[in-house]
């Protein structure tokens, strides 16, 4: 493994204070399964036959199915490829965009976490009013998703670049090749481990000074990809207003910081969170 490199951040205005709020009203899709034309129908139809999506054919439901014609008819995709991963929450599929290969989330509406999805929307300042509506929390799960993503690029963390985003369906830069994606930071020999907990340990630090903390942070969605250090999964990242958010920090901290002293690193989590919050002003102006 090489030495890994920080990534520059560009400056980001209002960080940690002013949110968009999440527009969870219906999208296109919603009116695509509704309206369900024959060019629709033949879509679903060839999608639903596809062997990629054969075994998780109950869980895609019309609008899903009109979330993925639309972002085909936006051009966001050109062909579909095969599973990535599948999980409780969401499958992720490859698939070609002007012969890149990009990774398509798609989030399941009956998610069998959907009270878990709660505890990280619950005191959020862009989701108030949300409700109790399983499509709008899933839906406000994958807006999150988008609009965290690219917080956490601008502030200068690694994490895969954001392309569109359409009710429960996240398009998003493929980290990996060649339909394999790259390793977690658990899968890999790390010949280098002070070096990388200090880009991990600073891609922290930014996130948190951007306003966010991850959430659930390890070893497991930390992924070496071309030989530099990405953050994954940042659904779940909190605002640091929610009132959950310095407990996220200090599990994430604990998280990291033993797995990097399993490594040798000397490092325990009480530091790391100290680090963090010493050198990191998540809210300007307040």
């Amino acid at each position: 493994m090489s030495e890994f490199g920080l990534l520059e951040p560009d400056a980001v205005e209002g960080v940690g204070d002013e949110w968009e709020e999440i527009d969870v009203s219906d999208t296109e899709a919603d009116r695509i399964a509704r309206k369900r034309d024959r060019e629709f129908d033949q879509f679903r139809k060839r999608i639903k036959d596809a062997d990629q999506f054969k075994v998780e054919a109950s869980v895609f439901d019309d609008a899903t199915y009109g979330a993925l014609y639309k972002l085909v008819q936006d051009g966001y995709i050109d062909a579909f490829g095969g599973p990535i991963s599948t999980g409780k929450e969401a499958n992720i599929y490859t698939a070609l965009r002007d012969d890149t290969e990009v990774a398509v989330k798609v989030y399941r509406i009956n998610a069998s976490d959907f009270k878990d999805m709660r505890g990280y929307l619950d005191g959020d300042p862009r989701f108030r009013g949300i409700g109790q509506d399983k499509k709008k929390v899933v839906t406000a799960w994958v807006r999150k998703e988008f609009a965290n993503l690219k917080r956490a690029r601008a502030a200068g963390v690694r994490a895969p670049e954001p392309i569109a985003v359409e009710r429960n369906v996240l398009v998003m830069e493929f980290l990996g090749h060649d339909n394999q994606r790259s390793k977690r930071l658990a899968e890999v020999h790390v010949e280098n481990p002070e070096t990388a907990y200090e880009v991990v340990r600073e891609y922290m630090r930014r996130l948190y000074d951007a306003g966010l903390v991850h959430g659930d942070l390890s070893e497991y969605n930390i992924v070496v990809h071309d030989d530099q250090i990405f953050f994954l999964d940042l659904g779940q990242a909190v605002t640091v207003h929610h009132p959950n958010a310095e407990e996220f920090l200090d599990r994430d901290c604990e998280n990291v910081a033993n797995f990097f002293a399993r490594q040798g690193v000397e490092t325990t989590g009480d530091e790391l969170v100290a680090y963090v919050r010493a050198n990191a002003d998540p809210t300007p102006g307040a």
